[in-house]
């Protein structure tokens, strides 16, 4: 377990920075822990590999919950075996919640940024590599995982005092998985940020029709970065299944994170991820350029392509927005799992 902020950061609330953290157990398996709240510093826990497996890849979980509760379970410890067996390490983060006072779009945006770049200062004393570095939210986690891939530029310009132990350390993910998203910078109903030409390459994955409005918003992720062009970005629409805590038509809920959803395909969205993890180059040895980095590296030297219907090359700059809120629903309302 490892603080994200010194004592005395200006991040913290220091009346509260004592309070303990609250563990909700499941109710049905003995030792699990469902989710935490209470949480007023914020933390990562890590979780490495043996070396004689270890591609040096790391991904930070950043698990939902609807900025209610931190659903550590389901989209945190449960990744933890299923990564070690392809030798990724994994960082579970333990992000500040709404319901404890906290603004998800700064606040827990911050705490994102500060893990990659505090997983990135001990890479080489927890055998990570730090080009491999990368960043996967769920539902409400999303709503972090995927500002950070576009918005750690200010963050670092922000925090470059020299007596910032992590000044100057990069807070960029090298990789991004967004799944079933809560709304992202490019939704609708936000001004969209400028999208820096070394955005991290995407992997998105979402029910479809039956998760309506998570689908929209990870389209909306999806399309800013293909109006840009931007390399290596992947989207999993499935036809069949719901968001995790939906109410089935037998009277059962959604499962998430890894569950088997029945057999549906959604419950494989996971190794679609390692597919496309390994393609990109993530799996191989500690040390070596994967093909995420070569394929940006070439991407920056070339021109924003030319957009149809949009009057002009680069996209950079409208986010290719333009999805509009389902019937029903109200602006950026997330519903959370």
């Amino acid at each position: 377990m490892v603080p994200l902020f010194a004592p005395g950061s200006p991040f913290l609330k220091m009346d509260r920075i004592k309070e303990p953290e609250q563990y909700n157990m499941s109710q049905t398996v003995p030792g699990r822990i469902g989710n935490i709240v209470n949480i007023h510093n914020p933390s990562i826990e890590v979780h490495t590999v043996d070396r004689a497996i270890n591609t040096g890849a790391a991904i930070i979980l950043v698990a939902g919950g609807g900025h209610n509760t931190l659903n550590v379970g389901t989209e945190g410890a449960d990744f933890v075996s299923f990564f070690y067996n392809y030798g990724i390490n994994t960082v579970i983060l333990r992000n500040r919640l709404r319901r404890d006072g906290y603004n998800p779009r700064t606040d827990a945006v911050y705490d994102a940024l500060q893990a990659i770049r505090v997983v990135r200062a001990y890479a080489k004393e927890w055998n990570i590599d730090p080009n491999k570095i990368g960043i996967m939210g769920f539902s409400a986690g999303a709503e972090l995982a995927a500002p950070a891939a576009v918005l750690f530029e200010d963050f670092d310009r922000n925090n470059s005092d020299p007596n910032d132990q992590y000044a100057g350390i990069s807070s960029r993910p090298d990789f991004a998985g967004i799944i079933y998203p809560g709304p992202t910078p490019f939704a609708a109903n936000r001004t969209a940020p400028p999208i820096p030409r070394n955005t991290p390459p995407a992997f998105i994955a979402t029910g479809g029709s039956g998760d309506l409005i998570h689908a929209v918003w990870a389209v909306e992720y999806f399309t800013a970065m293909l109006n840009v062009g931007l390399p290596n970005i992947e989207m999993h629409v499935y036809g069949n299944g719901r968001h995790p805590g939906d109410t089935l038509p037998d009277g059962t809920r959604q499962s998430g994170g890894l569950t088997d959803r029945d057999n549906i395909p959604l419950g494989t969205w996971q190794y679609r991820f390692v597919d496309w993890f390994r393609d990109l180059g993530f799996l191989g040895k500690p040390g070596v350029e994967t093909k995420a980095a070569k394929d940006l590296a070439v991407y920056i030297t070339q021109p924003l392509p030319a957009v149809p219907g949009r009057g002009g090359p680069g996209a950079a700059g409208q986010g290719g927005r333009g999805a509009a809120n389902p019937p029903g629903t109200a602006p950026g309302a997330a519903r959370g799992n």
